[in-house]
Formats: structure tokens, sequence, C-alpha cells
């Protein structure tokens, strides 16, 4: 859900992702966890490669990883509700 999130803002490079997942939830991935994510997001059909840039191969969301990634929104949306009417805070 990171990546798809990442990339929800627009095509990058798995560095830059790195840096946005970092930036948006106050960890960073290790490499080879986004490239074992993206792997298995482009085989779903969620992403897809892009012509290489400078020796770095940026990522785009598709329609079915925006579709994919507001339902997923929807499903946590839906969690955090929850979680909050059991803790008394909401």
């Amino acid at each position: 859900m990171l990546v798809l999130a990442s990339l929800a803002a627009g095509a990058k490079h798995g560095h830059a992702m790195l840096d946005d997942i970092e930036q948006m939830c106050g960890s960073r991935l290790g490499p080879g966890t986004l490239y074992g994510a993206i792997v298995r997001l482009e085989k779903q059909g969620w992403i897809e490669a892009l012509p290489m840039e400078d020796r770095r191969r940026p990522y785009r969301l598709t329609t079915a990883g925006r579709a994919a990634f507001v339902a997923k929104m929807s499903t946590l949306r839906r969690f955090v509700a929850a979680g909050e009417q059991r803790l008394g805070i909401a």
C-alpha cells in the first residue's frame, strides 16, 4: 500500500519512492522490501515500469492500481473508524 500511495502522486524511481515513503510514515523501507513489493505489484498489474531515465527505472500507477488503492484506502478508513469506536475516541 505504501508503494501505491507514493505512486499516486506521480511516477517515481525506487530511490524517490523510498524517500517519499519515509516522509509519509517516518520510517524507511529497505531496498529489498521495496523491490519485492514492486515485483508483486507489477505482476498484479497495479504498477508498470516506464523507460529507463539516467540508469533509473521509474514506475507509475496503472488504472487498476489506482482502483485498488482507492479500495484499500476505503477499507483502511473503516478499520480506523472501528478501532477509534472500540477505544472510545471516535
